[in-house]
C-alpha cells in the first residue's frame, strides 16, 4: 500500500522542503566525516559541569562555625577568603543569632530549626541553637553528606578567650579583613599538612589576634593562661535596661580544631584592664497562674576582669600585649600538653615562611 502526500497533515511544499534539508544535512556529514569527528571531541556543557563537580568533591571538607552568629563580619570575610583560595570545600553551620559566651552549651528538650543561608561559594546553614549544637549537628551526618571534615574553624569572633575569661568588644570591619589576611597562611598550612598526615595529632590551635592585626609582630607559640573572669550578681531596678557587651578594646580571634573534635567559640586579644559584661535575667512565673501578689526582681550578671600579676612572656595575653599573634596549642588530653607544645612548635617553624617568633 502506498501513502499519498494527501494523507500527511503537513502541506506538500513544506514536506518537500524538509526532505531536502534532511538530505543535505546527511550528505554534508557523509562528505566531511572529519567535521563529525571534530564535533564529537568537543566537551559538552554537561561534561564540563560534571568535571567541576568531581573537582569539588575531591577537595578536603572544611567546616566553619562561630559564636557571633552567621551574619557576623568575621565569619563572612573568612568564608569568602577560603572560597577564593579554592583549596577546600567550604561548609558553614553557625548560630542564627549571636550566641557568644555560650560555646559549650547545648539545646535540650527543644526543637532546633535549620535554614539554608546564602554565602557565595559555600554550603551554609543557620541554626537556632548554640555553637556546640551547630558542630554536633554538622558531624552527625544528618545535615551534610559528610560526617568528618578535615578541619573545623571557629571564628573569626569578637572578643577574647585568653585563659578562661570571656570578653566582648567592638571591632571594625577592616579589623576582620586584616585578621583574615593574618590567619589565612596558618589555615592553609593546617589544611595541607593534615592531608599529608604531618599536622600534630589531637591538637587544636587557639589563635588570638591583637588590636590592629596588620601591624602584628608575627606568630608566637604561647601557653594558656589561668586568667578567668569573676562572676558577680547585682540587683537592679525594674526600669533599667541590661548593659551591652561592648568595650573600647578591639580584638579578634579564631580557633582551629583538627578532625572536628572541638569548635567552641574562639576569642582574641585584650588589654589588662577591668572590664564588665552584663546579662540581665528576670524571674518569671508560669503562664496562666496569678502572681499579682508576688514580687518580681531583676538581676544583672557582671564578669569582672582583674589585673594579672603573671609576668611569663609566653602566656597568651602577654604575647598579645606585646603585639604578637598568640597561637596556643591545646590537647584533647591533659597528659599530652607538653608533647603537643613541642610538636606544634616544630610544625609552625616548618609550615610558616618565617616560623614562630
Amino acid at each position: 500500500m502506498t501513502t499519498s502526500v494527501k494523507n500527511n497533515f503537513l502541506p506538500p511544499g513544506l514536506v518537500s522542503n524538509l526532505q531536502e534539508v534532511l538530505l543535505s544535512r546527511k550528505g554534508g556529514s557523509e562528505d566531511d566525516p572529519s567535521k563529525s569527528n571534530e564535533d564529537s571531541t568537543q566537551p559538552s556543557t554537561s561534561d564540563a559541569v560534571e568535571a567541576n563537580s568531581d573537582a569539588e568533591c575531591s577537595k578536603p571538607v572544611v567546616l566553619v562555625t562561630n559564636g557571633d552568629g552567621i551574619e557576623a563580619a568575621g565569619l563572612t570575610f573568612l568564608v569568602e577568603a577560603l572560597v577564593r583560595d579554592g583549596l577546600c570545600n567550604v561548609n558553614v553551620c553557625a548560630p542564627q543569632s549571636d550566641k557568644s559566651v555560650s560555646g559549650h552549651s547545648v539545646t535540650l528538650r527543644e526543637t532546633v530549626a535549620v535554614t539554608s543561608a546564602e554565602i557565595n561559594g559555600a554550603t551554609a546553614y543557620e541554626v537556632s541553637g548554640t555553637p556546640a549544637d551547630c558542630v554536633s549537628l554538622a558531624l552527625s551526618g544528618a545535615l551534610f553528606s559528610w560526617s568528618k571534615p578535615l578541619l573545623v574553624i571557629s571564628g573569626i569572633n569578637r572578643g577574647s578567650s585568653c585563659g578562661h575569661h570571656m570578653k566582648k568588644d567592638e571591632s571594625q570591619e577592616s579589623d576582620f579583613k586584616d585578621a583574615v589576611t593574618v590567619c589565612l597562611p596558618l589555615i592553609n598550612a593546617a589544611v595541607r599538612d593534615i592531608e599529608k598526615g604531618i599536622f600534630p595529632k589531637s591538637c587544636l590551635l587557639n589563635i588570638e589576634i591583637p588590636t590592629s592585626p596588620s601591624t602584628n609582630k608575627g606568630f608566637k607559640l604561647t601557653k594558656q593562661s589561668l586568667w578567668r573572669s569573676t562572676p558577680s550578681w547585682l540587683a537592679v531596678s525594674a526600669n533599667r535596661h541590661p548593659g551591652g557587651f561592648m568595650s573600647n578594646q578591639q580584638s579578634l580571634g579564631i580557633q582551629l580544631a583538627q578532625l572536628s573534635r572541638d569548635a567552641s567559640a574562639a576569642g582574641a586579644a585584650r588589654r589588662i584592664t577591668t572590664q564588665k559584661k552584663n546579662v540581665e535575667i528576670e524571674s518569671v512565673g508560669v503562664s496562666g497562674k496569678n502572681y499579682s501578689n508576688r514580687v518580681k526582681k531583676y538581676f544583672r550578671l557582671e564578669f569582672v576582669d582583674k589585673e594579672q600579676d603573671d609576668t611569663d612572656e609566653d602566656l597568651d595575653f602577654r604575647a598579645l600585649e606585646n603585639g604578637f599573634v598568640a597561637v596556643t596549642p591545646l590537647s584533647l588530653s591533659q597528659h599530652h600538653e607538653s608533647d603537643i607544645r613541642t610538636t606544634a612548635s616544630e610544625w609552625m617553624n616548618a609550615a610558616l615562611p618565617h616560623g614562630e617568633q
